[in-house]
């Protein structure tokens, strides 16, 4: 595996996903206009122009990540593809586990989320994303 290459697209891929995350939020309050309808908010899960995107964050890393592994396989072309689509994907989640944890729950920003609202409150949409992020590369094989 070429880490260098496979870190490069793993950067790329979870900004983009993040981005539309965030850009698809965006979208829902300000085009949409979706308003809060709690009048308290105790959680990222209390924003409704947020909440009405989480089914969907799923969806945004299986359509992206099998790109950035494609670009990643097509720059590196490994001997044994089905090895490396493994490897690849195994890497890219443990790496998105360590960000996620990092960057979603112990940095202290206004976007954080506790460890429940991360890992629970977000069942089942976190555990498919890792999936998604897992089964990308194998994908990808398919178009290689």
């Amino acid at each position: 595996m070429n880490i260098g290459l496979s870190v490069l697209w793993f950067i790329v891929a979870y900004a983009i996903v993040t981005w539309v995350g965030i850009g698809h939020t965006y979208f829902n309050w300000k085009v949409l206009k979706i308003e809060n309808t709690k009048d308290e908010i105790n959680s990222f899960y209390d924003i409704d122009a947020y909440a009405k995107t989480v089914p969907y964050h799923a969806l945004y890393n299986i359509v992206l990540w099998p790109v950035f592994s494609y670009i990643y396989f097509i720059q590196v072309s490994p001997e044994h593809l089905l090895n490396e689509a493994l490897l690849l994907g195994a890497f890219w989640v443990i790496i998105t586990i360590i960000i996620d944890v990092i960057g979603w729950v112990l940095i202290k920003h206004p976007w954080r989320m506790t460890v429940k609202e991360m890992y629970i409150d977000y069942q089942p949409w976190i555990t498919l994303i890792y999936l998604s992020i897992f089964i990308s590369p194998l994908i990808a094989t398919l178009f290689i």
